[in-house]
Formats: C-alpha cells, structure tokens, sequence
C-alpha cells in the first residue's frame, strides 16, 4: 500500500488529530486514514453544483444555480 506524508502541520493540529484519535481508541494511522477515506468519498461542491445543473435541466427548472452556490458558502 502507498504511503502519505504531510509536510509542516502545525504542533496544534496534529494535537487535537491524535486527541480525537485517542478518544475513539485508535492510532493516528487508523483514525486518519478512516478520515482521508472519508473525505475522499464526500462530493466536492463542483460535483454537487454540476449534479444540480443536470436535475435542473431534467426537471426544466428546478434548482437555481446562483441560490445553491450562495448556500454552500454560508458560515
């Protein structure tokens, strides 16, 4: 299996990683690869905006393009 490496993380980040990896009783390896996988699965907001385009335009209206972007980058 390939091997990631991280450059120049921050000492407080790598805290609460392996903090939140301690409190689910795993190593830093099985928590951040849960995590990476995680990520890795979850829709970009490209692919989110591009699969509502394709509703809208199947649904002949649907979904407007400007009110989900305004959404996604509320707080």
């Amino acid at each position: 299996m390939p091997h990631l490496q991280i450059r120049d993380l921050e000492h407080e980040t790598i805290a609460v990683l392996r903090s939140r990896a301690a409190a689910e009783y795993l190593t830093m390896s099985q928590f951040l690869r849960r995590e990476l996988r995680r990520l890795a699965g979850t829709a970009t907001a490209a692919q989110l905006l591009a699969k509502a385009d394709d509703r809208r335009q199947r649904l002949d209206g649907g979904v407007d393009r400007a009110a989900f972007t305004a959404v996604l980058e509320e707080p």
